[in-house]
């Protein structure tokens, strides 16, 4: 395990890597319940979609920890479930076996565009004053996601506001939140996982952690009799076979798969740049490498390979754009380094495939507080930013701001493009701009205007 991990070289250790793992599981878990919540609006059967979460989940994290060795977990991304069925099939009228197929070919374009280097490219091409943006602007939204999930901040007045703290969850998140980082202050070996675990405890007399739970949720073997309603369909005659049958709608189709691609990718990038660069887990030689490399040398290589295959997995089996979760920094800032991390994420998940009723016991205010504390480290990327330099700081803020406000990363990386794509043309230095920067600067706003016509 030392020598295919190389746990001494990425200074790490099992017991560290295992604490990793299971950090990243609980932050994220809630995957396996809101997604077959959000899908069976598009008609997909609920126990189908709880096991091809599951299993997309798995096989995306599984491949990304032994094929490319970082701590990182993949899931059906949140965002993008809902674009699946509120925009594609209730709004645009698609079936969701069109869905699915639509999904699945943009992982083959991802797979297309990793191999041929272009995502490789355009991590290359963003300035480091944006990459540190995207790092902090990660933090905003990673800690925006835990204060959102307990309605700690809520729009009840029509503007955002500080929830009233007269609910069981409300003070249980606040609890959690000092025991949180009262550990971290202390230094206290896996504080993060040990701060979700004594707040689902402490959540029990409090009624917020449900253990009714426990003698609930979806029966396996009901969810293996409906897999076989989505497995391949995204292939079948309903799938693939009916999405290009009508020449009319070939427009829309490409529209549509163009909008999940661009979002898709440039959440991936934005993960592994806000999270993967201030820890080490993509290091000078790495880049290095990655510059150089005309096959799967590098770990960014493989860590973007890995992500695109996730997409197509999950299509196959019935779910949405399986992509690199950000709450995958839970485990890092636990010490997770190596894939070992994401091997015991993939486990969990297998696991929770039979004691999922276990898993749905864990409340968001047991799991919120963890993300608000890897929202408070990940803002130290802001130091890096010369603020008292326009050029950089623009671009910046509204990379940042947009991703953390916005709930959304690829829209904070957009704006951050276009914006910096603006400043310097402005300033007469629009040669220093990479050209992938300008192309996809353009792809954006044509994403955006595409977004606003569906």
């Amino acid at each position: 395990m030392e020598k295919f991990f190389k746990l001494k070289e990425n200074n790490t250790n099992i017991s560290t890597e295992i604490m990793a793992g299971f950090t990243t599981f609980f932050a994220m878990a809630y995957i396996i319940i809101v997604n077959p919540q959000i899908l069976t609006d598009s008609g997909m059967p609920h126990g189908a979609v709880f096991l091809a979460t599951i299993i997309a989940s798995a096989v995306g994290t599984l491949f990304m920890g032994l094929f490319a060795n970082v701590p990182y977990a993949l899931a059906p991304g949140m965002g993008l479930n809902a674009f699946f069925t509120y925009t594609v099939v209730l709004r645009l009228n698609f079936s969701w076996q069109e869905a699915l197929a639509m999904v699945f070919i943009c992982g083959m374009i991802n797979v297309l565009i990793t191999v041929t280097k272009l995502r490789k490219l355009i991590v290359q091409s963003i300035p480091v004053s944006l990459q540190n943006a995207i790092g902090g602007g990660i933090g905003v939204f990673i800690a925006y996601i835990g204060l959102l999930n307990v309605n700690l901040i809520n729009f009840d007045s029509g503007v955002p506001a500080i929830a009233t703290f007269n609910s069981p969850v409300a003070l249980l998140t606040l609890i959690g939140i000092v025991l949180t980082i009262v550990l971290l202050v202390l230094n206290v070996k896996g504080a993060i996982l040990l701060s979700i675990i004594a707040t689902t405890i402490i959540g029990i007399p409090m009624r917020v952690t449900d253990l009714s739970a426990l003698s609930s949720g979806t029966g396996i073997g009901d969810a293996v009799a409906e897999l076989g309603t989505t497995f391949g369909a995204a292939l079948g005659s309903e799938g693939l076979f009916s999405l290009f049958s009508d020449p009319s709608r070939i427009p829309l189709v490409i529209m549509t798969i163009f909008a999940f691609s661009l979002a898709d990718t440039f959440d991936t990038i934005g993960t592994f740049i806000g999270t993967g660069r201030k820890t080490g887990i993509f290091d000078a030689a790495d880049e290095r490498a990655l510059q150089e490399s005309t096959g799967f040398k590098s770990k960014m290589d493989k860590a973007l390979f890995a992500d695109s295959v996730g997409t197509s997995v999950g299509a196959i089996f019935g779910t949405s754009n399986t992509t690199t979760f950000v709450e995958s920094a839970a485990g890092i800032a636990t010490g997770g380094r190596t894939g070992l991390t994401s091997v015991v994420v993939a486990a969990l998940f297998i696991l929770s495939a039979f004691l999922s009723p276990l898993v749905a016991i864990v409340p968001s205010a047991a799991t919120s507080p963890a993300l608000v504390a890897v929202g408070i480290m990940m803002l130290s990327s802001f130091k890096e930013i010369n603020w008292d330099v326009l050029e950089d700081a623009i671009p910046a803020f509204f990379s940042a701001i947009v991703m953390g406000f916005c709930y959304s990363i690829s829209d904070g990386i957009a704006t951050g493009f276009i914006a910096y794509c603006i400043v310097k043309a402005a300033k007469g230095k629009s040669k220093e701009v990479h050209p992938i920067i300008w192309v996809a600067s353009l792809l954006f706003i044509i994403n955006f205007v595409i977004v606003a016509v569906l």
